[in-house]
């Protein structure tokens, strides 16, 4: 019975201490501080296209239930937008090399040899 009454006695005296920190009693100034919620470290650079080694180096911090679907969002429409850019620029220079590779009528050699003839 002894063991008991002291087992119940150091509960409380658990539970109080608990409760003391984190209601603000003690050294502190108040309820302990709401922690910061966590927040993507190495963000897709915004002065530069984004590479390889950026999508394969971006790790999403964790969330309650995954991923913090701000963060996975804004990288998906930062690569999207980039992906669309490239894609605008490959047809861009597959239109161009087309039409230089496009023959674009005959040219008359006649005046080129009758200057090599002078």
């Amino acid at each position: 019975m002894l063991m008991f009454l002291f087992l119940v006695v150091a509960l409380a005296v658990v539970v109080g201490a608990v409760t003391l920190a984190v209601v603000g009693g003690g050294e502190g100034n108040g309820p302990l501080p709401e922690a910061a919620p966590e927040r993507l470290n190495d963000p897709l650079p915004p002065d530069r296209p984004v590479g390889r080694a950026d999508v394969e180096g971006l790790r999403f911090p964790l969330a309650a239930r995954g991923y913090r679907m701000a963060d996975v969002d804004d990288a998906l429409s930062r690569l999207g937008a980039e992906l669309a850019e490239r894609d605008a620029r490959i047809a861009d220079l597959e239109s161009a090399l087309a039409g230089a590779r496009a023959p674009r009528g005959q040219v008359s050699m006649e005046k080129l040899d009758q200057e090599d003839q002078r």
